[in-house]
C-alpha cells in the first residue's frame, strides 16, 4: 500500500565507507526519531543533516548522520529520511531490522521510484531513465539517460499525442456536425495528410533509435574465424588485458570468452568464440556450436583471416555464413609475408602480436555504426526497447487508419485506429499504463531505489 512507510538499504551491499538506509512515507520521521539520539527530528527543518547515534533498547548501534526531507519537495513527494551509517553488511542490516520492528516495511525493488511516479513527481520515461543512469557505461549513454530524466522524451511523446488529438478532434467535429464537411473530402484532404506527416515523424524517431540503442546497450560483437588465426590475441589487444588464453595449439578456446570495451562512446560486448572447423573432439564441438549460435545473435562480426595464408574452404564457408551480418574483416599477422590477395569490403589490417592497426579497427567500428551522425545535443534519441516497441505499435495503428481512409470506410474506422495510437503513446509515459506493466517495469530496479 502506498500509505505504508517503506525502508531499504540504498547503497550496494558490502564493505565500504558508508551505507545509506532510506525511508519514505508519512511515518518516516517518527520512526527514525524513536531510535535516534540527537536532535528531535520532529522539530527540525526540511533538507537538514543531523549528527547522533542509533540507539535501540539502550544499546548503541552506530554513530550516524540523519538527513530529513519533508514532503512534498522530495523524490517521492513523501517524507523521506536517510540514515548514513558506517559501511558494512551487518551494521546497515541491523539498522534496517530495527526500522522494521518500529513500523516500517521492506521496500520492493524500485518502490521508491515507483512512488515518485505514482505521486506525479516523475513520468514513466523519467522513472526508466533513473535506471538508465545507474546502468550507464559511457558519457554518451549517461547523457541520453539524463535527457530522459530531464523530461525530454516526455515532451517528445506529449507533442506527438497533441498532434493526434488535433486529428481526432477534426473527426469528432465532423461526426457531431456532419453537415459542415464532406466526409471523403475531410478524410483525403485534411486528415490523411496529417496522419502521413505524423507517420514520417515517428519513422524518423524509430530510425534514429538504432543509434540510441547502440549508445545505451552497446553492440554484441562476435570474433570469429578458423582456429589459430589470432582471435584471442585480438580480444586481448582490444581489452588491453590478457583475458583469453593464447597458444599455437588449435582448439585452445573451447568456450566463449567475453569482455567489454568503450570505443568512442560505443560499448562493444566482445565475445571470443571457438575456432570453427571440423573436429572429432566432443568438447571442442560444443564450443563450435556455441560459436555458430553467437554469429546469429551478434550485431557485429569481427571475422579474422591470416595475412600469410590464402583463403581456405573454411574461410569461404564463414564468409558465406556471415554475409548477411554487419561485418568487419580483420586481416591479422601483417608482420608475416603476404599470401592473402582477396579484397574485402570493410576490412582492416592489423598485427595483434605487435598491437599495430588496433586504432584503425576501432575507428572503422565507430564510423560503421555512428558515421558522424550522432549528435548528443539532439533530444530525440530513444534508446529504451519498450519505448521503441510502443512507437512501432503506434506506427502500425496509423498505417491501419490510412488503409481505412483509402478504402473509403466510414470516418469512425480510422478514428478507432487513431485513438489506439494515442493510447499506445500514452503507455510510453505512463498515461493509461496498466498495473501489470508497472509491476514488471519496477521489478527490474535494485532494492532501495
Amino acid at each position: 500500500m502506498i500509505s505504508d512507510t517503506i525502508a531499504q538499504i540504498s547503497t550496494a551491499i558490502g564493505q565500504g565507507a558508508i551505507s545509506i538506509v532510506r525511508l519514505s512515507g508519512e511515518e518516516s520521521i517518527n520512526i527514525v526519531n524513536k531510535i535516534f539520539k540527537g536532535d528531535n527530528l520532529e522539530k527540525v527543518d526540511t533538507h537538514t543533516v543531523h549528527y547522533g547515534h542509533i540507539i535501540y533498547k539502550d544499546k548503541a548501534i552506530d554513530e550516524v548522520l540523519v538527513t530529513v526531507f519533508r514532503a512534498p519537495k522530495t523524490f517521492t513527494t513523501e517524507d523521506i529520511v536517510e540514515i548514513n551509517c558506517h559501511g558494512g553488511v551487518f551494521v546497515a542490516n541491523k539498522i534496517l531490522e530495527i526500522l522494521f520492528l518500529e513500523g516500517a516495511r521492506s521496500a520492493n525493488p524500485g518502490e521508491f521510484t515507483e512512488r515518485a511516479f505514482l505521486n506525479g513527481r516523475i513520468d514513466l520515461t523519467q522513472a526508466e531513465s533513473v535506471m538508465d543512469i545507474i546502468e550507464a557505461k559511457s558519457d554518451f549513454s549517461l547523457s541520453l539517460a539524463n535527457k530522459g530524466l530531464d523530461g525530454e522524451i516526455y515532451k517528445l511523446i506529449v507533442d506527438l499525442r497533441t498532434d493526434l488529438l488535433n486529428i481526432i478532434a477534426h473527426i469528432e467535429v465532423n461526426i457531431d456536425y456532419p453537415e459542415y464537411d464532406d466526409v471523403i473530402e475531410l478524410s483525403n484532404n485534411l486528415i490523411k495528410p496529417k496522419i502521413e506527416s505524423l507517420i514520417t515523424k515517428i519513422k524518423k524517431l524509430i530510425n534514429k533509435s538504432n543509434y540510441g540503442k547502440i549508445i545505451k546497450d552497446g553492440l554484441k560483437t562476435a570474433i570469429i574465424g578458423r582456429p589459430n588465426v589470432g582471435k584471442s590475441s585480438i580480444l586481448n589487444a582490444l581489452l588491453r588485458e590478457d583475458k583469453a588464453i593464447v597458444t599455437k595449439i588449435q582448439g585452445t578456446t573451447r568456450d566463449v570468452v567475453e569482455g567489454s570495451i568503450n570505443i568512442g562512446g560505443i560499448i562493444l560486448n566482445l565475445i571470443d568464440t571457438a575456432g570453427i572447423r571440423e573436429s572429432s573432439d566432443l568438447i571442442e564441438n560444443i564450443g563450435i556450436s556455441k560459436a555458430k549460435k553467437m554469429i546469429e545473435e551478434a550485431e557485429l562480426i569481427l571475422f579474422v583471416l591470416e595475412n600469410n595464408q590464402a583463403l581456405t574452404k573454411e574461410d569461404e564457408e564463414l564468409l558465406k555464413l556471415t554475409e548477411h551480418k554487419k561485418r568487419i574483416v580483420i586481416i591479422n599477422k601483417t608482420d608475416l609475408n603476404k599470401e592473402l590477395t582477396h579484397k574485402f569490403e570493410n576490412s582492416v589490417q592489423i598485427s595483434a602480436l605487435h598491437k599495430t592497426g588496433i586504432d584503425n579497427l576501432e575507428k572503422l567500428i565507430k564510423d560503421m555504426f555512428l558515421s558522424g551522425e550522432v549528435n548528443i545535443i539532439d533530444q530525440t534519441y530513444i534508446s529504451n526497447a519498450r519505448h521503441i516497441g510502443k512507437l512501432n505499435d503506434t506506427l502500425n495503428s496509423l498505417y491501419d487508419s490510412i488503409k481505412a481512409i483509402q478504402e473509403e470506410l466510414p470516418i469512425d474506422f480510422p478514428e478507432i485506429d487513431l485513438k489506439t495510437a494515442w493510447a499506445t503513446l500514452g503507455e510510453i509515459i505512463g498515461d493509461t499504463s496498466t498495473t501489470s506493466l508497472l509491476d514488471e517495469l519496477f521489478a527490474k530496479f535494485c532494492l532501495g531505489k
